[in-house]
């Protein structure tokens, strides 16, 4: 028996909705990056891109336990000498709430070239509208 692989011309692309109204941050970011990488099909092949595209919505209401709000921290570096700059998680998502989501769901992912063309499959919106109806995404189930 010969072992399957799959080839980018017999992949097959869905677009999936979530709803991240009340969900765990975390527990999000996983089922979000198995199914950008498409480990939720059974054509997966770790060197293919085989993944779905996944639409988030209502990024701003997402949950975090504990005093995460306050205590996490996002920091960025300019380049500069002292160019170290930090926002709390509250700060974060008062600003950009899409960001949250997409850095956790990037920590998710490996540290390649595959990977950060598989992060351009995530689309994020901070409200409950997305401009992908005509794609007619279904709604992923979110295991708890």
């Amino acid at each position: 028996m010969k072992t399957y692989v799959a080839t980018p011309k017999d992949r097959e692309r869905n677009w999936l909705l979530v709803d991240a109204n009340g969900q765990t941050l975390g527990r999000l970011a996983t089922q979000i990056a198995d199914a950008l990488r498409g480990k939720r099909k059974p054509t997966y092949t770790p060197h293919i891109d085989t993944g779905d595209f996944v639409i988030v919505v209502n990024a701003e209401k997402i949950a975090v336990t504990g005093k995460k709000r306050a205590d996490k921290r996002y920091y960025r570096h300019s380049g500069y000498p002292g160019g170290l700059k930090s926002r709390s998680l509250a700060e974060m998502l008062e600003r950009r709430p899409e960001q949250v989501i997409r850095i956790a769901v990037k920590g998710m992912l490996p540290r390649n070239r595959l990977a950060r063309k598989q992060l351009t499959k995530l689309k994020v919106y901070a409200g409950p509208d997305h401009p992908h109806a005509a794609q007619q995404p279904s709604l992923m189930e979110i295991s708890s």
